[in-house]
């Protein structure tokens, strides 16, 4: 597996900045987020400069591109907003592979309006479902048309809350334009040991023929989010788990501070097996 980390992990909004600090910090990919261009997190358009800057970065540094945040708000109740994230998606899509990525990441959203990655009580009604599915159908069409993949991610406030219902995604969707973005950490809050590593493990059987990237971050015993390696996640155990699925893919760590990256690279190294830096 490669290593990688969130690039919105490093301060600035320079991407010879930002993929320089990753590639120091001992990663060699990285998520990346057009606000480390300067251009924010959905841009309207992307600038060649822009494509530019990234390329130069990613060659100079050595540090790939594994995927790309093309994140909003997929059931957010007005409309406008969801056709702006569209559009914002689209023009991702259109130069991803440009800067040598085919995985666009989403969230599959809430009906808070003004949280996405906050819970409500319609995100698991029949409408949201049907409405989350329409809007997957748009998405799908742009990653066709620029032969991309769609990375979604269970998380525990969206409609997507677990690898159960990411895999009635991928059946009722049938397009493997559909790949998952796997995070232990997003499929429980507060569990014992074997109830833990079950969870994880049984949802890595039931999505190991989709995952594009895994996740790295953690819980604390109290279910409040941790750093990869300081919570209650076994890793030896959940990059097994990932190894016996056949996945080599990147594993990604984010929900840490830039100070903590050189620490978290070499604690995953470490599990993955590798000779962490001296």
């Amino acid at each position: 597996m490669r290593l990688g980390i969130f690039a919105k992990t490093f301060p600035g909004e320079s991407p010879i900045g930002v993929l320089t600090a990753a590639r120091d910090a001992g990663f060699a990919s990285v998520q990346y987020n057009f606000a480390c261009s300067g251009i924010g997190a959905l841009p309207a358009s992307i600038p060649d400069e822009a494509v530019k800057a990234i390329n130069s970065a990613s060659a100079e540094t050595n540090v790939a591109i594994a995927a790309i945040s093309a994140t909003y708000n997929m059931i957010h109740p007005d409309l406008a907003t969801r056709e702006k994230g569209r559009r914002s998606f689209e023009a991702i899509a259109a130069v991803a592979r440009e800067i040598g990525s085919d995985l666009l990441t989403v969230c599959t959203g809430s009906r808070d309006a003004a949280d996405q990655w906050r819970d409500h009580p319609e995100n698991q009604s029949s409408e949201a479902w049907a409405e989350m599915i329409a809007e997957f159908r748009h998405l799908v069409a742009v990653a066709e048309r620029y032969d991309i993949y769609i990375g979604v991610e269970p998380e525990l406030a969206n409609v997507i809350n677990s690898a159960h219902k990411a895999r009635t995604l991928l059946d009722t969707m049938g397009t493997d334009r559909i790949r998952i973005v796997f995070d232990p950490a997003n499929l429980f809050e507060v569990e014992d040991d074997d109830k833990r590593a079950a969870i994880i493990e049984e949802a890595v059987r039931l999505l190991e023929d989709s995952i594009a990237i895994a996740h790295a971050k953690d819980r604390n015993a109290d279910g409040s989010f941790a750093t990869a390696g300081k919570g209650v996640i076994d890793y030896p155990r959940y990059i097994a788990s990932l190894k016996a699925a056949g996945f080599h893919g990147d594993l990604i760590t984010h929900g840490l501070g830039a100070a903590e990256a050189r620490g978290v690279a070499s604690f995953l190294k470490t599990a993955l097996g590798e000779k962490a830096p001296g």
